[in-house]
């Protein structure tokens, strides 16, 4: 494991929490740093004021790093008010940052990006990021990815001429983790596996579905591009997934149910069938009808932890594996 991530993160674990969207409540952030982790916020599509004291919030809740992310498929709006409110770190996903990387690291904050190429890893840090998010084609929610991880990552670890390497993409469980680890990853990032945590702020019907989910139960589509198309994404299959399949896969405009309100919040917002909105605790309706983001390996998720024992729990088992190849290694030498 390489010194320079330990020399700017150092971090009790190599466990890193995706931002999930708005599941990445202050709570769930927090709990994951305390935890020897590195917790995140998801701000794309937060108000700068609410941003700012989200970011006020976390760092009361723990002395320990964190992360911020925006996705330049969007304007990056809360970008400024997070970083004066103290954000030690930002990441960028879908996009290369360009000038962003000045502006971030002109508050002392280091920068992520998530990459799905060897080539767009080469870009990031020619462009100045500190760290690269290396995500495989079996990742949920939004995939920017097209090949596998473990395929990807060694390629990415053998060009990143030092800069720390974070794997990400369908790792649930300590076994992945190792696995990612051993192939060079300075860490494994974990979004699913996080959202069936009880500081997440997912509606209880979704996390019980991943719960639920075999083998199989998991893919990657387009059908849920509703505010944010051309943007393939890894989700639990359900009825409107399903339905769209049946009927051939039909463009926007020919979709069955394709104008229905499947589900509101309590602030009043609908979702539509088609949306890429997944359902929180404040969402009341035909939740497993919604999308449901999934990595690939969500059917070895098999309860709902807090985070605290599950983060504990990851770790000893990643540790076990690792010393397990270790011995593997040396009994074939």
């Amino acid at each position: 494991m390489r010194t320079s991530f330990d020399s700017w993160l150092g971090l009790d674990t190599r466990i890193i929490q995706a931002p999930i969207g708005g599941f990445a409540s202050v709570e769930l952030a927090a709990a994951v740093s305390n935890a020897g982790g590195l917790g995140s916020l998801a701000l794309t599509w937060t108000e700068p004021k609410l941003a700012a004291q989200m970011v006020k919030d976390l760092r009361g809740e723990t002395r320990y790093l964190f992360f911020v992310n925006f996705v330049l498929s969007f304007q990056p709006s809360a970008l400024t008010a997070a970083l004066e409110a103290g954000a030690p770190m930002v990441s960028f996903s879908w996009g290369l940052p360009g000038p962003l990387v000045k502006l971030v690291k002109s508050f002392g904050a280091k920068v992520l990006v998530q990459v799905g190429t060897e080539r767009g890893a080469q870009r990031a840090l020619d462009e100045g990021c500190d760290a690269i998010i290396c995500q495989g084609i079996e990742a949920g929610g939004h995939v920017q990815s097209s090949t596998p991880l473990r395929e990807l990552l060694p390629q990415v670890v053998a060009m990143s001429a030092g800069a720390p390497v974070i794997a990400a993409g369908g790792l649930m469980d300590g076994s992945d983790i190792a696995e990612v680890l051993s192939l060079g990853a300075d860490a494994a990032m974990l979004g699913t596996r996080f959202v069936a945590s009880t500081e997440c702020q997912a509606h209880g019907d979704y996390k019980r579905a991943l719960i639920a989910a075999g083998r199989g139960d998991t893919c990657l589509t387009g059908c849920f591009d509703g505010g944010w198309p051309y943007a393939p994404s890894g989700v639990l299959r359900n009825s409107t997934l399903s339905s769209w399949e049946t009927d051939g896969c039909p463009p926007v405009g020919r979709r069955p149910g394709e104008n229905d309100v499947i589900a509101t919040t309590k602030s009043g917002d609908v979702i539509r069938r088609y949306d890429c909105a997944a359902p929180t605790v404040d969402t009341e309706g035909d939740v497993l009808a919604c999308c449901l983001y999934a990595g690939a390996g969500a059917y070895k998720i098999r309860e709902i932890r807090p985070v605290g024992s599950l983060m504990s729990d990851l770790w000893k088992s990643a540790q076990e594996e690792l010393n397990r190849l270790d011995s593997q290694a040396i009994a074939r030498t």
